[in-house]
């Protein structure tokens, strides 16, 4: 669409933390049969037609405005009516240089078009027309409430804001000045159509009361309360109002060694990660600090004179961007659907306009953690634009050598995140490929092969011409996170060659994808130098397995397993590096515990990778969970964050090689059904979101060694089951719909 609407704001100034609250009357002659209200806001808007709030929360979504300005479309012709109407909007610019936002500057702008019944068409724009009420409701400048600067304190004053605001009718020019051109101008931001879902709340959580202390000077009480788990969102009050009473609402994961909400977000300190409201006195009040996402388990409330309720005084909204979530896994062991559980709540927290490595300290885009995320995604919810945004961000940040700042969108300029993670940037070909293969959709590889390109092309360029492999250069190099125990020592570093060797392989299928046929043979030429003198300097014939680094004395399971994942070990040694890999001691952290789980699966040594999923000890996932996590840690240790979504693979390895469903060719047109029949279990079943529709399936155990299988397929899906079970192999095609199997006697005793 072309806009003709302005950019406005409420003055010329350019303020850190600023609002505007926005007022617009018009006059419709007759009730219309159809209106589209565009809304574009830098950084984040509610608008209300009619004292009718549209859509959802953190809208529009983060981007780089420089290279795309996100804009919201929504039918509102059931909220208009013949006569006076009144569009408001309250608008939030966070500036800053914060960690995970694009500062540019402050601007609302929206549209209305319209039509009636007789054909008569209408439009409403954003221009100096406009009213903005002078004395806000919100505070502008306060403190961020992070160390990365990507939210607000928003402190709000009831007493500000008239009821009667939102409607028509309302006589306010005293209290407003005219709205300004906004220091945008209307073609500097290419506009473009969010495509993800907006925010939206999924449940309101009962919470339960900690502690009621009371203030020194009696004047009101400190009460503590507990959302059983970390939740991402924010609470909302529904209390009795006392005219001037100041409300402070402060967060934490934990509480402190008083027994009060601790001062952190997360495991950075924070004295201001809280809200404040002023209250107007009426017999009702109603508030949510919804500007931002917080993330938190216990909320202190302090300044309410009154004991308050938990149950109807206050509850906390869990939100997160609306994705339709399709899966499901159950098992006979309860851990295991305890873990399913947790994955998929982890993965909720962590879905904020963007896809986030964790949702308190930073909410911040990474390549690695949105490619872990991918693996649970891909498999329960529909995603794809989800995913796709992270490709198009990091393709907006990419920087003119090719690389990629760490997190997009992001502040790159500012020194406390001009940063870079090499291993990071190789994730944008593998989240690519997995992205072709979910969908099998050739116009993605199309749209993101000249970011893919020039990302490869700097690494190529740096490969050293006497060792053949890419020496560690500028940034922060992470062969496995967190808390790594993955030596680096020397120029060269295995995990990193390895990547480098899987992202010109992409590179070379997706060359000829696109008939790019000398793109292709010349990555492929390059991957095969890179094995070869990978195998050359790294490869440990002794043992089988691979150093750390060029100068390291150790050699990590991770590594190894990594290089059988990627098909870097030759042919004639891959026996004896799965016998390393096999026999060491896990010593995964997240980032090479995937690796390693899908290699012992798809090379024989299932019960291993098993053994791996379902342990309750330390390290591990089921150590979270019977330490009482809701939801997934960092990493093992009981430190930093909480609820860290690249921890929630194993939610669908679980329904990929317990309960077996694999696709067999890109888009999930051909489907393999090969559970493992865990020796522990007795049943397994899953539901698996794919482009072509749900998959269903479930296995179990009956008397006298009968397994039953149960597998309803969407059209548009062939597939075959293949059994293991002892000596025997099984094989069977599959049809669409419903397939009831059983099968005699081959269960061993």
């Amino acid at each position: 669409m072309r806009w003709e609407g302005q950019w406005i704001w409420r003055s010329r100034e350019v303020q850190i933390n600023d609002f505007a609250y926005f007022r617009k009357e018009f006059q419709l002659a007759e009730q219309p049969d159809s209106a589209q209200l565009y809304m574009s806001c830098h950084h984040y808007a509610h608008v209300y037609v009619n004292g009718i709030r549209l859509g959802g929360y953190g809208t529009p979504a983060p981007t780089n405005p420089l290279k795309r300005k996100l804009y919201t479309v929504h039918e509102v012709a059931g909220l208009l009516h013949r006569g006076m109407n009144c569009i408001t909007a309250d608008a939030h610019y966070l500036g800053g240089d914060g960690q995970n936002s694009v500062n540019g500057l402050p601007g609302f702008r929206l549209e209305l078009h319209g039509q009636g019944a007789g054909g008569q068409g209408f439009k409403v724009l954003s221009d100096s027309s406009w009213q903005v009420l002078a004395d806000m409701p919100h505070q502008a400048g306060t403190p961020y409430q992070q160390e990365r600067r990507i939210s607000a304190v928003e402190a709000y004053d009831a007493r500000k804001l008239d009821p009667l605001w939102r409607y028509a009718g309302g006589e306010f020019r005293s209290l407003c000045t005219s709205a300004h051109p906004a220091l945008i101008s209307n073609d500097a931001w290419p506009m473009q159509l969010q495509t993800i879902p907006e925010g939206q709340i999924e449940e309101e959580l009962r919470l339960t009361s900690v502690a009621v202390l009371q203030e020194p000077d009696q004047s009101s009480y400190i009460q503590i309360f507990d959302a059983g788990r970390v939740v991402t969102g924010w609470p909302c009050i529904r209390l009795r109002g006392y005219a001037g009473a100041v409300i402070r609402m402060r967060y934490s994961e934990n509480l402190d060694e008083q027994g009060r909400t601790g001062h952190n977000v997360a495991n950075e300190e924070s004295e201001t990660y809280y809200d404040e409201y002023t209250m107007r006195g009426d017999e009702l009040e109603d508030w949510q600090p919804d500007f931002s996402y917080k993330s938190f388990r216990y909320v202190e409330l302090t300044g309410y004179p009154d004991m308050i309720a938990p149950a109807s005084g206050i509850v906390v909204c869990s939100a997160h961007t609306a994705l339709p979530y399709r899966g499901h896994y159950r098992c006979s062991n309860e851990m295991l659907n305890q873990l399913y559980d947790a994955a998929v709540r982890t993965q909720k927290n962590n879905m904020l306009g963007q896809l986030v490595d964790c949702p308190h300290r930073e909410q911040a885009q990474y390549l690695a953690d949105t490619e872990l995320q991918a693996e649970l995604l891909l498999y329960n919810f529909d995603a794809v634009d989800m995913l796709e945004k992270t490709l198009s961000d990091f393709a907006d940040a990419q920087l003119e050598d090719g690389t990629f700042p760490f997190v997009a969108p992001t502040t790159f300029e500012h020194p406390s995140f001009h940063i870079q993670i090499p291993e990071w940037d190789l994730h944008y070909a593998t989240l690519l490929w997995k992205l072709y293969e979910a969908t099998g959709e050739s116009g993605r590889i199309t749209a993101y092969y000249e970011p893919l390109t020039r990302m490869i092309g700097y690494y190529v360029e740096k490969i050293d011409s006497a060792m053949g492999l890419v020496p560690i250069g500028k940034g922060w190099h992470i062969s496995d996170w967190p808390y790594p125990s993955v030596e680096h020592e020397g120029l060269f570093l295995t995990v990193q060659q390895i990547k480098f060797i899987q992202a010109l392989d992409i590179a070379g299928y997706a060359a000829a994808l696109l008939g790019k046929s000398e793109d292709q043979q010349r990555y492929e030429q390059q991957a095969a130098a890179m094995r070869k003198h990978l195998n050359a300097r790294l490869y440990l014939p002794e043992s089988g397995a691979y150093k750390d680094s060029i100068g390291a004395s150790r050699a990590h399971q991770g590594v190894s397993a990594l290089a059988l994942f990627a098909n870097v070990v030759p042919l004639e040694e891959r026996a004896r590096t799965l016998a390393y890999v096999r026999k060491k001691e896990w010593e995964c952290s997240t980032v090479l515990a995937l690796p390693l789980i899908r290699t012992l699966f798809d090379n024989g040594c299932e019960a291993e990778a098993y053994a791996i999923l379902s342990r309750r000890e330390y390290p591990g996932w089921g150590y979270m969970i019977e330490q009482g996590a809701l939801t997934l840690w960092e990493g093992w240790q009981d430190i930093e964050s909480h609820s860290h979504a690249w921890n929630g693979y194993p939610g669908r390895l679980l329904q990929e090689y317990i309960v077996g469903i694999r696709p067999a060719a890109p888009g999930f047109t051909q489907a393999v059904i090969r559970p493992y029949l865990a020796a522990d279990l007795e049943f397994a079943e899953a539901a698996v979101w794919t482009v072509q529709g749900t998959i269903q399936v479930r296995w179990e155990k009956t008397a006298c060694r009968k397994l039953l299988i149960t597998a309803h397929l969407p059209a548009g899906i062939s597939a075959r089951l293949e059994l293991v079970c002892g000596n025997q192999y099984i094989e069977q095609a599959l049809h669409a719909g419903l397939n009831e199997l059983a099968f005699e006697g081959i269960l061993e005793e």
